[in-house]
């Protein structure tokens, strides 16, 4: 089933629906689909909120049998920057913090989610969370955040030819 994107904005329409963020392949290591090497992750968002769901295999694991705190870190990264599209903002980490809280095993089911706390000029605060499918909070994030200039976004739209794709069956996390 193919559907056309939402809008031409980058904006998420605050309408209840869940939508997928859809970009031209690229190489992200967290959601392009060119990085072999990558999770290949999609990221989904609703009422101001970016999410995923996935399940890490052995091949990110740090310790034995525990998921790298570097791979961790990268999601929340990714689902919180992902959530500034919510702002219409194409932003760099300028700072981040995590506060990892139980060990997250390969092969255990995880949902990570980000969202934007604060906005003031060009500079946002986010916070992320990756919890398991019972709800337990294994790791947090707060982070920071600078938006591109208007002219950077722009050709940044451009070049990834940035859309949303409403997306069915799935709910809001």
């Amino acid at each position: 089933m193919t559907s056309e994107p939402a809008a031409a904005s980058t904006v998420v329409p605050d309408d209840g629906r869940v939508y997928r963020f859809v970009v031209d392949p690229h190489h992200c290591f967290v959601c392009g689909e060119l990085n072999r090497r990558g999770l290949r992750l999609p990221i989904y968002a609703s009422a101001g909120r970016a999410w995923a769901d996935l399940t890490l295999g052995r091949d990110f694991v740090g310790w034995t049998d525990i998921a790298h705190g570097g791979i961790l870190a990268a999601l929340l990264d990714e689902v919180m920057g992902w959530a500034l599209f919510e702002h219409d903002c194409w932003g760099v980490t300028a700072e981040m913090t995590v506060r990892y809280v139980r060990p997250v095993d390969p092969g255990r089911p995880i949902h990570v989610e980000g969202e934007v706390l604060e906005v003031s000029r060009r500079l946002f605060r986010t916070a992320g969370r990756i919890t398991d499918a019972q709800g337990t909070l294994l790791a947090s994030a707060e982070a920071r955040y600078v938006a591109a200039p208007e002219a950077r976004r722009a050709e940044l739209k451009a070049q990834y030819r940035f859309r949303l794709e409403p997306v069915e069956g799935v709910s809001p996390a």
